[in-house]
């Protein structure tokens, strides 16, 4: 029975394209995603003029304070606009190379903000925030977020020609990646 069981995900493996050397590319994509998020919060506020640090989970404007509280708003949307144009720019190459490597950047940055906003206290991630600020409906925001982001993924999904069963096996090697991320953001924050 074990033996049919592992030959069976052997199978589902194969068809869904993914190897060892594809799981483990996927522990430097979690890293570059949570990093390329915060790369967007960063940007906007240099942009706008603030001295920001920048971490793996976090971004923020070095002396605590913004120049402009205004600049709040603008800062929180840029992480998720960077989520956004991270998949976007995957999913692009992924149509050119037809690469699972590449559609891997792509899952992995829409599983991310999937992952934060339905598992992370939605009330902490960058979405809501924006939506307090912008005085909308609080899920408005990440409702349009995760929509744009899975779109893309659906368009992926197509261009590799993966069926649901392999979007499950991606969908746990990623859980399996985000959750070391985290163990390895709270060594870091410690």
């Amino acid at each position: 029975m074990l033996k049919t069981l592992t030959g069976r995900i052997n199978k589902d493996l194969k068809e869904s394209q993914i190897n060892w050397k594809v799981a483990l590319s996927f522990i430097p994509i979690a890293f570059f995603t949570y990093l390329f998020h915060e790369f967007g919060h960063w940007v906007v506020g240099e942009i706008l003029g603030n001295d920001m640090t920048l971490s793996l989970n976090s971004s923020n404007a070095r002396t605590g304070v913004l120049i402009k509280e205004a600049h709040n708003l603008y800062i929180s949307i840029g992480g998720p606009a960077f989520t956004i144009l991270q998949a976007l720019i995957f999913l692009l190459i992924t149509k050119h190379k037809k690469s699972v490597y590449t559609y891997s950047v792509t899952f992995f940055a829409v599983f991310s903000r999937f992952f934060s906003i339905v598992l992370g206290g939605f009330s902490q991630q960058d979405e809501a925030r924006i939506s307090l600020m912008l005085n909308v409906n609080k899920y408005l925001i990440a409702t349009i977020v995760l929509s744009i982001l899975l779109l893309i993924i659906w368009k992926c999904n197509r261009i590799m020609k993966l069926n649901f069963k392999a979007v499950g096996y991606f969908i746990t090697l990623s859980t399996l990646v985000i959750l070391l991320v985290i163990v390895v953001i709270n060594l870091i924050d410690k």
